[in-house]
């Protein structure tokens, strides 16, 4: 069973979403846009697009200074009300959160960022206890398979501290490439994902 939200709202399964969503994004129909990413499932994870009403779980998984440091964007401390401002973004559809659920409990979050004219960048933290079982490569995995669906033309990259070397690897494996250019935040390297 599904995690419910503080709001009390149920949540939908990728195939609840409405029909042709995906579809029309991809055909251009409609301007490129991540506010209606779907619910999706993998063996062990559900993965669900973030909202405000889970800034509560958020905060409770990433409020932990091995998370804060390592991500120059969030705040330190990082506070309940900044999670639901991260989550609230700019309403423009351009950033998602994917919290990445294990039973009842978010282990870990994937962001996908739309960057004109035709990329997309995701990242990824997993809270400190659940390191080392293979959460971020199992979720990131599933969230590319669905970018690569719904946003065929735009190149996937990622930006890594070379230093990271547990998040390098999971890129990586991921099929995530070094480019051989800075980031564009301070001390990451951009990597690039390598066609299937």
């Amino acid at each position: 069973r599904l995690p419910e939200r503080a709001d009390g709202a149920g949540l939908a399964l990728a195939q609840d979403q409405p029909a042709g969503a995906a579809t029309a994004l991809a055909r251009g129909a409609v301007s490129a846009s991540l506010a209606t990413f779907p619910t999706l499932a993998t063996a062990r994870l559900r993965l669900l697009p973030l909202e405000v009403a889970d800034a509560p779980a958020l905060h409770a998984m990433t409020d932990d200074p091995r998370i804060i440091e390592a991500i120059d964007f969030l705040s330190h401390p990082f506070t309940e009300a900044d999670a639901a401002a991260l989550l609230a973004g700019r309403g423009d559809g351009r950033d998602r959160f994917i919290g990445i659920w294990r039973g009842a409990r978010m282990v870990g979050v994937v962001g996908a960022h739309l960057h004109e004219p035709a990329e997309i960048e995701i990242g990824y933290w997993i809270a400190a206890a659940c390191h080392g079982q293979g959460y971020a490569t199992e979720a990131a995995t599933a969230v590319i398979a669905r970018l690569r669906r719904d946003f065929p033309d735009r190149a996937l990259i990622a930006e890594c501290r070379p230093d990271n070397r547990a998040s390098w690897r999971v890129l990586e494996k991921l099929g995530f490439r070094p480019t051989g250019e800075a980031g564009s935040r301070p001390g990451r390297a951009r990597l690039a994902l390598s066609s299937p």
